[in-house]
């Protein structure tokens, strides 16, 4: 199998241990990338096993098609996965699933590619779309959002506390000459910001939040989790890779919810747990935090669905 060598899997074998607990079931891949994580799942699949990818990225696409060439037991789905389980069964399979994994946030390839826009690191168009071919770019939602809806995204999903001058400030420059390149912005962000985090570039924050709203990122995290309950098998396994306190927050709560029976006026368990929290959560080694500094902030949470 043809391996992406500009892309470091995070948390590759702690993942694929957790998630593969038949061989001969099937199990779903919902973030692709370059699929890093599904050649490690089908390297612990029997022949009767089965595996399906999705990806909404259109390069992530072609890593797939590859794959699905080399291995029979791949199919692959371009879209998003918030949607998985609804494709699946327009995709002829109707049965529950023995297990799902998802590996949140940007690729190593799209954050190095200065075209997709995603990095303040590099000159480049202002897209950070995950799919170019649907939905207005960040450049497009910067040249006509008002000061305050800016500033409300940045502040919720970027947990910037200089939200309020960067907003401002992007509204200065878009009078002048639109923002249509990614140095655009951080020349804006660099502008507003009056005392610096030696340890992190003053856009970080800025680029998170408007990637996470172009993309609808954390709606599209909550709608792929509720997509488990309905379709995974009994025993059937959950497990999210997160690289940021909000999608984390998202999925901690998610399994905590459905993992902890109700109580009635006695204080006694009513009804039954659709989850059960599979251990603790799980960070990277030193070993692979040195080999790949971005698996620092990764932190993986597993589930099991119960009857």
């Amino acid at each position: 199998m043809t391996v992406d060598a500009s892309h470091d899997t995070v948390l590759r074998d702690e993942a694929v241990d957790h998630l593969v607990t038949d061989p001969a079931g099937t199990y779903v891949d919902g973030t692709f990338g370059r699929g890093g994580h599904s050649r490690a799942i089908l390297a612990k699949l029997s022949a009767k096993g089965r595996l399906v990818g999705f990806d909404r990225d259109a390069e992530a696409a072609v890593s797939a098609g590859r794959l699905a060439g080399e291995d029979s037991r791949f199919s692959f789905i371009k879209a998003s996965f918030s949607g998985w389980g609804e494709a699946l069964a327009e995709h002829g399979i109707d049965q529950p699933v023995d297990g799902v994994m998802f590996d949140l946030g940007v690729s190593s390839p799209q954050l190095d590619q200065a075209e997709r826009g995603f990095s303040f690191r590099f000159d480049g168009p202002l897209d950070m779309r995950m799919d170019q071919s649907h939905g207005p770019s960040a450049a497009d939602w910067l040249a006509v959002a008002e000061e305050e809806e800016i500033r409300d995204v940045l502040f919720r999903l970027g947990e910037e506390r200089f939200a309020r001058r960067i907003a401002a400030g992007i509204v200065d420059r878009r009078e002048q000459a639109p923002l249509t390149r990614t140095t655009d912005l951080v020349d804006c962000v660099v502008a507003a910001i009056p005392r610096r985090d030696p340890n992190k570039h003053p856009a970080t924050r800025t680029f998170q939040a408007i990637r996470l709203y172009i993309n609808k990122e954390l709606d599209e995290i909550t709608q792929a989790l509720e997509q488990a309950l309905e379709h995974l098998a009994p025993g059937g396994r959950l497990v999210v890779i997160s690289f940021h306190s909000l999608e984390d927050r998202i999925v901690k709560r998610f399994i905590r919810d459905h993992s902890t029976a109700g109580k009635d006026f006695f204080g006694n368990p009513v009804g039954e747990v659709a989850l059960k929290k599979v251990g603790k959560a799980i960070r990277a080694g030193r070993e692979e935090t040195a080999k790949n500094p971005r698996a620092r902030s990764a932190i993986m949470r597993v589930a099991e669905r119960t009857s």
